[in-house]
């Protein structure tokens, strides 16, 4: 529990209770009181020349530092506990771990697996010939013989399966629409949250493991397992899936009337556009983030287009556009007007800016229109 307190008026008062841990406020307050660690760790083992020491990586309060030195790796948490003394904070030692990215270590008296979770994802790297090696990047790019892989980890595999199985043992009774109806939102929210990474073998078990689950919820209902009953429940359909291919699938939990459960392995899977390591949104670089918004798969065709023009600003109030802004485009002569719908007559603006460009175009119709008619 992190006491904040209120500040009324320029009064300041205790609170009794404190701010839970994983309420809404929580990730804002933890970033407010851990801001400037990843300056910490750099100003103690800055580059060297084009050559990294180390990488922090940080959401909220989760972490993670990677370094190809040891001795880095075991000053780091040192370094960060002194750190955090002032706001009263420290590392907890048992979600601490020191671990490799590619080979299985023996570390203060036990074996740690390859590579290590971080918000739900694993991340860890995988030997393999020189046909499907990772490269180092940049101009003097060379094989390392270990790719790379990101995959939801373990653990929050586990966790959706855990919630995936309650909600169908509630609808024990429930209408199959009900059912369909409260997972859909569930394994679509989760596939898209692992959309980006290499994900296709896991939505693959995940459907298998819903099927069996549906399969045993459909013998509990009709009291005996037999191929009539699952055909009741069941039905054939063509589905795409998350590599892009169709699929015809002949065990389709659907209903009569076609509404149908959303697979993991319908999500297709997008790779998502890396971050230059030096850039944060407190840089000021706005035309990199505008560009990398434009680099982004899930910008439409349009937008991204417009975006990757030089001094793609916001043509109503001649701003860039940040990674959370929403982009609209406009027809500099609107087709109304004898506008054509291609690109040297069109423009980006924020969705606020367009909103109030429409208000003052219709408010001048209407003054126009007055006018005339007097």
């Amino acid at each position: 529990m992190l006491k904040a307190g209120v500040l009324d008026n320029g009064v300041f008062e205790e609170t009794e209770a404190g701010t839970p841990q994983g309420g809404v406020i929580s990730p804002i307050l933890a970033n407010i009181a851990l801001l400037g660690m990843e300056r910490l760790i750099k100003e103690m083992y800055p580059n060297k020349g084009t050559a990294i020491q180390v990488n922090l990586m940080r959401s909220a309060d989760d972490f993670v530092v990677i370094s190809k030195d040891l001795g880095i790796i075991e000053q780091c948490p040192i370094a960060i506990s002194e750190w955090l003394k002032p706001v009263g904070l420290e590392i907890q030692p048992e979600k601490t771990r020191i671990g490799h990215t590619l080979n299985r270590i023996e570390y203060d008296g036990k074996t740690q697996e390859p590579g290590f979770d971080f918000l739900g994802f694993n991340i860890r790297q995988y030997p393999v010939g020189k046909h499907i090696s990772g490269k180092t990047g940049g101009i003097a790019s060379r094989l390392i013989g270990h790719p790379t892989h990101i995959k939801p980890s373990n653990k929050a595999v586990k966790a959706h399966t855990e919630v995936i199985k309650g909600v169908i043992k509630q609808h024990k009774t429930a209408p199959q629409s009900a059912l369909i109806s409260k997972l859909n939102p569930m394994i679509r929210g989760w596939s898209n949250y692992y959309s980006g990474v290499v994900s296709s073998e896991t939505f693959r078990k995940l459907d298998h493991i819903v099927f069996e689950m549906l399969r045993a919820w459909t013998d509990s209902r009709c009291g005996m397992a037999s191929y009539e009953n699952l055909r009741n429940y069941f039905g054939h359909g063509t589905v795409k899936l998350s590599n892009g291919k169709e699929s015809h699938e002949t065990w389709v939990f659907k209903t009569k009337d076609g509404f149908t459960l959303w697979n993991h392995n319908v999500n297709p899977i997008v790779r998502h556009t890396l971050i230059r390591p030096d850039a944060t949104l407190d840089d000021g670089n706005w035309t990199y983030w505008a560009t990398r918004k434009g680099q982004a798969i899930e910008t439409p065709t349009r937008v991204a287009i417009l975006l990757k023009k030089p001094k793609s600003l916001c043509a109503w109030c001649g701003q860039y556009f940040t990674p959370s802004d929403l982009v609209e485009v406009d027809h500099i002569v609107p087709r109304s007007h004898g506008g054509k719908d291609e690109y040297k007559n069109l423009q980006l603006l924020h969705r606020h800016c367009h909103d109030d460009q429409t208000a003052l175009d219709n408010a001048n119709a209407v003054s126009l229109t007055m006018e005339q008619s007097n």
